[in-house]
Order: structure tokens, then C-alpha cells, then sequence
């Protein structure tokens, strides 16, 4: 029953499309294709990621060389979120970001910051760097840290990666503040992506591979979700006290089949 009477999908990109590594990543078997076989149908197709890695322009211009038919219009992704929500509040802030993401924020007044956002820096997440947010933050009479997503970890080619949840519990603990998370799971981010989208959310499926951000953050907008068996994905997943996808697939292609066969 979780195929009826959709209208449009939600992609998640990393583990779904390909999985990310230092050669630029690799695509997951069929995925290219079940994006054609997904826009040839009619189907409306978006992707919400919280890749925070590279710039929307340069993330598209790596998924399109990998044969994926991607325009920019068609990615949802946390750090133009977060300058629409800077700007809308009057925040300056202090980037903890990878150093090819800072492009983003190049029309944002940086000086004299009165918050922190904090990327997927990767290799820029050093202890001087951490620190000097931590030391932002606590000078802060009311400390607003803003992290674009809430990942614990993902899959690269060489094996799992510590994300960026990881860090911002550290500056959360070591600050007694809470983030704001701009990005998957956040009920705002995925209510951004069904709008961009062009559906609403009872006719739209989320696929991804990361049980509590991609399914859980879908589900709880209404969405129907399901979990492919690749990127990220463990066992363990299918047991998740809280979280019960819709249905779980092998990969992206067997999802796209079972949705076009009805």
C-alpha cells in the first residue's frame, strides 16, 4: 500500500545516489537510471540533503559528472537555509564550516558574530578551531549556535565518517546551550523541501538511508518514508525503538520500480 498515489519524491543524496569519498565518491548501482526513469515518468523529484561540503553549484556539478540529470533548482541543502534564517534575524555569524562551503555565506556580514554555525568541516574541525567557537559561544550572554544538520555519521568509500552532530553535541555540552538545527531532521527543512517540491506531503515519499533523519524527520511531516539498504545503512536499523520506515528497499532502483509499477 505505501506506493499509492504518489506524486513526487524526496532523495536523499549521500548513500542514496552515490557514497561520498576523498576520489570524489562513487555511484551506488542503478541510481543515475532510476533518476531518468523517475523524471521521464512525471514524477516530481527533489533532493533534500544536508550535505555541507561544497557548494550547491559544485555538489550539482559532481553529481552531474557522475550521470546523475540534476539541476541546482532541484537540490534542497542546509546553508542556504541557514542565510535565509541569518538574514531574516540579523545574525553575524562565526563559520565552523568545511573551507569549500564559506562560498555559501559570502553575502552574510560576518563581523563582530553574534552566533556560530557550525558544517560538516571534516578535516577544518580542529581542537583550535573548535575551541575558538566554544570560546565565541560562552562569551555570549544568549549563545545561539545554529548547526546545519545533526548527523552522527555517515558512509565514504573508506568506511564511516564522524558528522557533524558529533561536534555539536560537544559545543552544546561544553556551552549548556542547545542547537538549532537547520537541516534534515528539522520539521521546517523537509516543509522547504515538499515546497520547492511542489506536493504535499501525503503524496510524496522521502527515501534515504539514515533511519532518524531522513525517515524519521520525513514520517513526522506526514510523509511516507522508506529506508534503501545502502550508504549508512545497518541491521541494527530494522530494530529502532522509535523509528518504523514505511518500507524498506534494497536500493533506489527497486524503490522507483515498485512506485512506476502502480
Amino acid at each position: 500500500g505505501w506506493a499509492r498515489a504518489v506524486r513526487g519524491l524526496l532523495l536523499d543524496v549521500s548513500g542514496v545516489l552515490y557514497d561520498s569519498g576523498a576520489d570524489g565518491g562513487v555511484p551506488i548501482a542503478g541510481s543515475a537510471e532510476a533518476v531518468r526513469r523517475i523524471k521521464a515518468s512525471g514524477l516530481k523529484l527533489q533532493l533534500c540533503t544536508n550535505e555541507t561540503q561544497a557548494t550547491r553549484e559544485d555538489f550539482v556539478r559532481k553529481l552531474r559528472a557522475m550521470g546523475f540529470d540534476i539541476s541546482v533548482a532541484e537540490v534542497t541543502a542546509p546553508a542556504p537555509a541557514a542565510c535565509h534564517l541569518l538574514r531574516e534575524r540579523g545574525l553575524r555569524p562565526h563559520l565552523l564550516v568545511h573551507h569549500d562551503l564559506v562560498p555559501e555565506f559570502a553575502g552574510i556580514d560576518k563581523t563582530n558574530p553574534n552566533c556560530v554555525v557550525l558544517g560538516d568541516a571534516a578535516e577544518d574541525f580542529t581542537y583550535a578551531n573548535l575551541n575558538e567557537a566554544f570560546r565565541l559561544l560562552i562569551g555570549m550572554e544568549k549563545p545561539v549556535l545554529i548547526s546545519l544538520g545533526k548527523g552522527r555519521y555517515y558512509k565514504e568509500t573508506d568506511g564511516l565518517k564522524l558528522d557533524v552532530g558529533a561536534y555539536m553535541k560537544a559545543l552544546e555540552y561544553a556551552c549548556d546551550v542547545q542547537a538549532e538545527v537547520v537541516g534534515k531532521p528539522a520539521k521546517s527543512f523537509f516543509e522547504s523541501a515538499l515546497a520547492e517540491l511542489g506536493v504535499p506531503p501525503e503524496q510524496a515519499v522521502m527515501i534515504g538511508d539514515d533511519i532518524v533523519s531522513d525517515v524519521g524527520g520525513a514520517q513526522q511531516c506526514g510523509m511516507r518514508a522508506l529506508q534503501v539498504r545502502t550508504g549508512k545503512y545497518r541491521p541494527s536499523d530494522e530494530n529502532h525503538p522509535l523509528v518504523k520506515p514505511d518500507a524498506y528497499v534494497n536500493n533506489l532502483a527497486e524503490a522507483v520500480d515498485i512506485i512506476l509499477r502502480q
